[in-house]
C-alpha cells in the first residue's frame, strides 16, 4: 500500500470519528434540552430513575472486575475417622487392603521427607520425554505410540536449590479404554508435593475440568505448555497470556518450554537423493526449573499438610465408593432373604384373588431393615403410609403381576405344572424384590423416605421382564420350595 494510500485512509478515519463525536454531542444537548424543558417534579423523578441505574451499573462492574478470592481446598476427613470407617468395612467383610495401603505410603512419604512431583497430562504430550530432560539419565520409556507409560514410575534427581526430589512419571488420561491407568495417574498426583501438568497448546474442555480438578486440592500447580520451538516469541508470549485467562487462575504458573527428544525428518542430499536424519532436540526447560524451584521453596515438610489433606480427601471418595457398594450388596442379601420368607408364606396360606400384600408384617420389617442400613430414621406413620400406597399400586396391578409370574413359569415345566400355590409364591418373590429394590434405590439416592420415588421404581420394576431377573427369582423360588 503506497504512502498516500495510507494517509488518505487514516484522514478518512479520523474525519469519520470526528462526524461521529459530533453526532453524539449534539444528540445529548438535545436530549439535555428536552430534560430541562420538563416539569421540575418530572426531572428529579428521571433524575433519580438514572442515578439508581449508573449506581447499579458501576455496582455490577465492582463485582464483576472484582480480584477472585483462590479457592479453598477440598475438605478431607481427619484421619481417626478415616480409620474407623475402614475399619468398619473390614468389619463386614469388605476389602479395604488397598486402601489402608495407601494410609501406608502416606506416612512412608512424610517420614522419608523427599519432595515429590508428578507429571500429568493427557497422552501424547511429551510427559516422558519431560521427565528426560528434569532427570538427565533417567530410563524412560518412550516411543511413537500414544499412551506409552502403563505404571506409575518415580525418577530421582535433584532440584535447581540441591534439594532431592522424586519426579513422577504416570500413565497418560484421555486414552480409549485407559479408565484403570487414569485412576492410577490421579491417585499419584495427589500423593505428590506439586504437579505439572503438561499439554501441547489450547487446552480442551477434558484438559481444563483435570486441571481444575487438580487446583481444587490447593498444592502447587504448573501449566507447562510442551512444543513451544514451534511458535515464536510473539506467538508463546500470546499463548500463555491466552492460557492464563481461559485456566481461570487455578495453576500458579504457566510456562512455555520445549521437552527435546528425538527429532525425525527427511533431507534431500545434493545428488538428488534422500537419507532419513534421526537427531535429539536440546530441551529447553529453564522457565519450569524456575517455577518448581520458587512453588517448592518451603520444603517438603512445608508442602506435607496440602499433600496430605489432599490424599485424605481422594480416600474419602474412594471409602465412599465402597461404602456404597457395601451398602448395595447388603441390601440384595435383605431384599432376597424377605423375598424367601414371602415365597415360603405365600406357600402356607394361598388365598387365590386377594390382595398381594398379606404379609404386611414382612413388609414392614423390609422397610425398617432397609431404612436402618441406610441410616434413615422412619416412623410407624412412615412405613404404614407407605405399605398403603404399596398396596393401592399392587391391587391395580395383581393381573400384570400374576401374568409376568406365569409367563416366566413357563420356562421353568417342573414349577409350572405344581399349579396356582407356585404361581402365587413366584408373585410373592416378584412383589418383595421389586418393593425391595425400589426401596433401596431410593434410600441411597435421597437419604429419605419418599413415597413417591419409590413407588414410580416400583412400577417399573413390576413391568420388568428381563429374562436374567425372572430367572434368578425363579430360580429363589425353587430354592424356597426345596427347602420348605
Amino acid at each position: 500500500m503506497s504512502r498516500r494510500l495510507r494517509l488518505l485512509i487514516a484522514a478518512i478515519g479520523i474525519a469519520a470519528l470526528a462526524w461521529l463525536l459530533l453526532a453524539t454531542l449534539e444528540r445529548g444537548l438535545a436530549l439535555a434540552q428536552r430534560y430541562m424543558a420538563l416539569p421540575e417534579a418530572l426531572r428529579w423523578l428521571l433524575g433519580a430513575v438514572l442515578a439508581l441505574l449508573l449506581a447499579g451499573g458501576v455496582a455490577v462492574g465492582a463485582w464483576w472486575l472484582r480480584p477472585r478470592k483462590p479457592r479453598a481446598p477440598v475438605a478431607a476427613p481427619d484421619r481417626p475417622s478415616l480409620e474407623g470407617r475402614l475399619a468398619a468395612l473390614r468389619d463386614a467383610g469388605a476389602d479395604t487392603e488397598e486402601l489402608r495401603s495407601e494410609l501406608g505410603e502416606l506416612d512412608r512419604r512424610r517420614l522419608g521427607g523427599r519432595l515429590y512431583i508428578a507429571v500429568f497430562g493427557e497422552i501424547s504430550t511429551g510427559k516422558s520425554t519431560l521427565i528426560g530432560a528434569l532427570v538427565p539419565g533417567a530410563a524412560v520409556r518412550s516411543d511413537a505410540r500414544g499412551g506409552t507409560t502403563r505404571d506409575v514410575a518415580h525418577y530421582e534427581g535433584t532440584a535447581p536449590d540441591g534439594t532431592a526430589w522424586a519426579i513422577a512419571d504416570v500413565p497418560g488420561t484421555a486414552e480409549a479404554d485407559g479408565d484403570a491407568r487414569e485412576r492410577m495417574a490421579r491417585e499419584e498426583a495427589l500423593r505428590a508435593h506439586a504437579v505439572v501438568y503438561v499439554c501441547a497448546g489450547d487446552l480442551t474442555r477434558t484438559q481444563g475440568e483435570e486441571l481444575r480438578w487438580l487446583g481444587d486440592f490447593g498444592k502447587p500447580l504448573v501449566l507447562a505448555v510442551n512444543k513451544a520451538d514451534q511458535w515464536d516469541d510473539a506467538e508463546r508470549e500470546r499463548i500463555t497470556r491466552h492460557l492464563r485467562a481461559s485456566s481461570g487462575g487455578v495453576p500458579d504458573a504457566v510456562v512455555m518450554l520445549s521437552a527435546g527428544g528425538e527429532e525425525r525428518f527427511t533431507r534431500r542430499l545434493a545428488d538428488g537423493s534422500t537419507e532419513d536424519v534421526r537427531r535429539q532436540r536440546k530441551p529447553e526447560v529453564g522457565g519450569l526449573l524456575d517455577a518448581l524451584a520458587r512453588l517448592v521453596a518451603p520444603g517438603a515438610a512445608s508442602l506435607e499438610p496440602a499433600r496430605e489433606n489432599a490424599v485424605l480427601a481422594g480416600l474419602h471418595d474412594r471409602t465412599a465408593a465402597v461404602e456404597q457398594a457395601q451398602r448395595a450388596a447388603d441390601a440384595e442379601r435383605i431384599v432376597t432373604r424377605y423375598a424367601r420368607r414371602a415365597i415360603v408364606g405365600a406357600m402356607a396360606a394361598v388365598a387365590p384373588g386377594t390382595d398381594l400384600v398379606i404379609q404386611g408384617a414382612l413388609a414392614a420389617g423390609l422397610v425398617r431393615a432397609l431404612a436402618d442400613l441406610y441410616g434413615v430414621r422412619v416412623t410407624d406413620v412412615e412405613v404404614e403410609a407407605l405399605l398403603g400406597q404399596v398396596r393401592m399400586t399392587f391391587r391395580t396391578g395383581t393381573s400384570v403381576v400374576l401374568a409376568v409370574a406365569g409367563n416366566a413359569l413357563k420356562a421353568f415345566p417342573g414349577l409350572g405344572t405344581l399349579g396356582g400355590g407356585v404361581l402365587h409364591a413366584f408373585a410373592y418373590a416378584l412383589v418383595f424384590d421389586s418393593l425391595g429394590k425400589a426401596l433401596a434405590a431410593t434410600l441411597a439416592e435421597r437419604h429419605q423416605l419418599d413415597q413417591a420415588a419409590a413407588g414410580e421404581r416400583l412400577r417399573d420394576l413390576l413391568g420388568d421382564t428381563r429374562g436374567n431377573r425372572l430367572r434368578q427369582l425363579a430360580e429363589l423360588t425353587s430354592d424356597a420350595l426345596r427347602d420348605r
